[in-house]
């Protein structure tokens, strides 16, 4: 109750929610851009080592220390899972498991990459893995973020926005 002698409004706060408020309030100042950042490198990671089990002569993990310079060619074992296991055309998802990584990591066309491989998440969920779904879920919740926030300020698309005018 404010009183004329009050500096107080509403009721008092439990002691019990200052910490739970501190936390909360640290936890806010958690950077946008640095949740976006993460967002696009985790998910590039996922599709561009999908994408490496399909092709071979060119091997890049920069996790585990494996470089492989080369030209990179079609794995016969990624032909057969394709044609017999999937039954979906093979060299557009194996392209884009390369491409669109790359771009997401560069921040480069990151809302169409994302919806990209958004496409390619629903395609595998629907038509190849349909039990996959936590997995897949998760895939598509980063790719939505990233598609209606964008790359964040760590990105080429900011940085172009800028030189552009466009924000």
């Amino acid at each position: 109750m404010n009183t004329p002698f009050s500096t107080r409004q509403g009721p008092l706060p439990s002691p019990a929610l200052h910490p739970l408020e501190r936390l909360t309030r640290w936890l806010s100042g958690i950077p946008d851009g640095l949740v976006l950042l993460l967002g696009r490198f985790s998910i590039a990671a996922v599709f561009w080592k999908s994408g490496q089990t399909k092709i071979e002569g060119l091997a890049i993990d920069v996790v585990s220390g494996e470089f492989q310079l080369g030209w990179p060619r079609l794995a016969e074992s990624a032909l057969f899972l394709f044609e017999n296991e999937y039954r979906l055309p093979l060299l557009p998802p194996a392209l884009a498991e390369h491409v669109f990584p790359i771009l997401l990591l560069l921040g480069l066309a990151t809302r169409l990459s994302a919806l990209a491989l958004l496409g390619m998440t629903l395609t595998i969920q629907l038509f190849v893995y349909p039990d996959a779904y936590p997995t897949h879920g998760v895939w598509a919740t980063v790719l939505l973020v990233l598609i209606v926030r964008g790359a964040g300020p760590y990105s080429a698309d900011h940085w172009l926005a800028g030189r552009l005018g466009v924000r």
